[in-house]
């Protein structure tokens, strides 16, 4: 069953190189821990199999939090662990093959970078949208530009879907991020490479609700 409620305030996405050598499974329980939502298992590299046997890892951390555990673009390794959905790109298998794949229990977020992409969604029974890069990133290269603040709000406006920033998303900055309209921020490097990613999810946390105050007040 699809979760009765998810949280998309501070979304991990996991990326071992920006690890700095220290243990993926050891960075997501302590994000669990400290507080992130969800978690995205994102696996450029990996074989199938490796990337399966790591999902099982993770997911047992995730499950045991009731956190839901989403799959970058693998709709088979997401069967296999058992994951809670996916997260496609403009390049994966199109949203209404995953769909009826998964079926309608598991969520399906998908990644836009473009106005277009965005109003095409609203046709899509999507979970989610993963619009980005908000900011200058390295971690997300193939995209059309930056939307920031001002693009985040007029996107908003626009969008029938849950908004989830990401690209560039630091403590610093989630607070705008949010408020301007997104319902949520991913963050890669923000917590994989943090000193402490416990500390980092505590503080993006606190950004989010700051800004989610300033929502509100403009509403």
């Amino acid at each position: 069953m699809k979760p009765a409620h998810v949280d998309y305030r501070v979304y991990l996405v996991t990326d071992r190189p920006l690890c700095l050598g220290r243990d993926l499974l050891d960075i997501v329980r302590q994000a669990v821990h400290a507080g992130v939502g969800l978690v995205q298992l994102r696996e450029k590299q990996a074989s199938t199999r490796a990337f399966v046997e790591l999902g099982r890892s993770v997911r047992a951390i995730t499950s045991k939090a009731s956190i839901p555990l989403l799959i970058n673009d693998r709709i088979d390794v997401a069967l296999a662990v058992g994951a809670d959905g996916v997260h496609i790109g403009q390049s994966d298998m199109p949203f209404a093959d995953a769909r009826k794949i998964l079926g309608p229990d598991k969520i399906v977020g998908l990644s836009i970078d473009t106005w277009e992409q965005l109003l095409q969604a609203n046709q899509l029974d999507l979970d989610y949208l993963g619009i980005g890069p908000v900011f200058p990133t390295t971690t997300k290269t193939d995209t059309s530009g930056e939307w920031g603040i001002a693009g985040i709000t007029r996107a908003r406006a626009a969008s029938v879907h849950t908004l989830v920033g990401i690209g560039g998303i630091t403590k610093d900055n989630a607070g705008q991020v949010i408020g301007a309209g997104a319902h949520g921020i991913a963050v890669v490097s923000a917590i994989c490479s943090a000193p402490s990613p416990a500390r980092a999810v505590k503080d993006l946390r606190t950004a989010v609700e700051q800004g989610r105050r300033s929502y509100q007040t403009r509403l």
